[in-house]
């Protein structure tokens, strides 16, 4: 349901799965609807099945009588997502949905059919045009994201001297190192503190009976370590008696804090200060690093390199739910790197972000404004905005301009 047309799906079903169960076969044709779902919050997935399709209890297909189009009807649902999310969403439930009879009561313009026929093929054309456009920029954001990650990596690993003589590391990940740098484990890199490498409270020392509303004692989970990304007022809590139960976990800014289970286990992210005391979960590691020898966030760009690299993989016990082994972690291949360069390497880093940070920036803002834009002239030409009666595609080839529809 990702776009206007559905000619295939990942899962399928047999032609006696349908005969034997409470599913039906859907001919071609119909505007399929997201109906439930938290996606609702912001938009209404709407897409024409091009193939015979069943649909699972979270969607619903609608057919129309011969007084409107369907690709027509998917233009206007296209063109008005917020306020028919408005009109058709029952608010206060606790689940994201549609309701059939607010759907079904709903009122909307019917322009005569070979008017609604004509704004679908000036649709057509024009959101073509700005759909080329935002894939070139969605591609130049993949491209700036790999080169800089690939700018970042070879600082990291290279250091910033291109000049610089060159050993082998010994190690695969690593490759070829500055000769004056010198080939570790993290486990020698970590700080002498006690528990300075932990892994989260399992089992009855943390359960979800245990996170409380009023609780002082923040809960760092996985999704930190993943994204980077931390608002305090949406963290779990536990009280600080329970926090002394589970103290060996604890965590405070500047601490590395590693994803341990999961599809990105291995992902890392630096926590910024609290405002409070903080343990980790049990799907987080916990690392702080020894500031005499390392500095945390190239120890932090490190650890994504390995990630990246598949480094890690040697330390994960496959299963249902892979999870990183933190005896395997300690010895992940790491460097001891003169902390002068590290300081020079990190401050290259922060010049480097921001640089390809401002050109993503500039390219996802076009990708927004590209979309409003898109919303807003299927909106108008929906809603009759824009008279498009005379409107005629452009002679392929040719340099004639395309025809300005009249404003109303």
């Amino acid at each position: 349901m990702k776009g206007r047309f559905v000619d295939s799906t990942i899962d399928n079903v047999t032609p006696r799965a349908i005969q034997h169960s409470s599913t039906n076969l859907l001919a071609e044709g119909a505007l399929l609807m997201v109906v439930r779902s938290g996606i609702l919050q912001h938009s209404i997935p709407a897409a024409i099945n091009r193939v015979p399709v069943t649909l699972n209890q979270d969607m619903k297909a609608l057919r129309f009588g011969p007084k409107m189009t369907v690709h027509f009807a998917q233009y206007f649902v296209m063109g008005n997502q917020r306020p028919l999310l408005l009109e058709w969403c029952k608010q206060g439930a606790t689940v994201e949905s549609i309701e059939q009879e607010l759907l079904g009561s709903s009122r909307v313009p019917i322009p005569p059919i070979p008017e609604q026929t004509q704004i679908a093929k000036f649709l057509d054309h024009e959101t073509a045009k700005i759909d080329r456009l935002i894939e070139k920029q969605e591609a130049l954001i993949r491209l700036l994201k790999e080169k800089r990650q690939a700018v970042i990596s070879h600082a990291v690993t290279k250091g910033l001297n291109p000049h610089a003589p060159l050993k082998d590391s010994g190690i695969p990940w690593l490759g070829q190192v500055p000769a004056h740098w010198e080939a570790c484990r993290l486990k020698h890199v970590k700080s002498t503190a006690p528990n300075a490498f932990v892994d989260g409270p399992f089992g009855s020392n943390l359960k979800s009976e245990h996170f409380v509303e009023d609780g002082e004692v923040y809960v760092i989970e996985s999704n930190f370590a993943t994204t980077g990304n931390l608002d305090t007022t949406k963290l779990k809590k536990i009280t600080r008696r329970h926090f002394k139960t589970v103290e060996r976990s604890s965590t405070k800014g500047g601490d590395i804090i590693i994803a341990k289970i999961g599809a990105r286990y291995g992902s890392s992210s630096i926590l910024p200060d609290l405002d409070s005391e903080a343990v980790v979960s049990g799907n987080s590691l916990k690392l702080s690093v020894n500031e005499r020898l390392v500095i945390n966030e190239y120890a932090n760009e490190l650890l994504r390199f390995l990630k990246a690299n598949e480094a890690m993989d040697e330390g994960v016990n496959i299963t249902a739910q892979p999870a990183l082994s933190l005896g395997d972690l300690n010895n992940l291949p790491f460097l001891r790197v003169p902390l002068d360069e590290q300081v020079s390497i990190v401050a290259y880093i922060h010049e480097t972000k921001a640089k390809f940070d401002a050109l993503i920036q500039n390219a996802e803002e076009f990708v927004t404004l590209s979309n409003e834009r898109r919303t807003a002239l299927i909106s108008a030409a929906v809603t009759g905005k824009i008279d498009v009666r005379h409107w005629q595609p452009p002679v392929v080839g040719s340099k004639m301009e395309t025809t300005t529809p009249n404003q109303n």
